[in-house]
């Protein structure tokens, strides 16, 4: 019995471990795993605008334009990756 509830218990340890330490992905938004200042892109997705981009992000569409000078605000193609930083 207590071999079964150590491994429970190192299950959930490790389970708990990588949800705080593993830098999690949210809506194509691509994360750093340390604070340094690195670029951070955005991958499109069928029906994203940019206007939609600019408020799943936070990053301001004037931003956005300006880290992106060859990015087409009303032509984006699905997959096409968009600097965030």
């Amino acid at each position: 019995m207590w071999p079964l509830v150590f491994l429970i218990g190192v299950t959930l340890l490790v389970l708990l471990a990588r949800q705080t330490l593993i830098p999690r992905h949210a809506h194509g938004v691509q994360v750093p795993a340390h604070h340094v200042s690195v670029a951070r892109y955005y991958r499109v997705r069928p029906g994203d605008t940019l206007t939609g981009v600019a408020a799943k992000t936070g990053v301001p569409m004037a931003r956005l334009l300006h880290l992106n000078p060859n990015l087409q605000p009303t032509a984006l193609f699905i997959g096409e990756r968009i600097r965030l930083q």
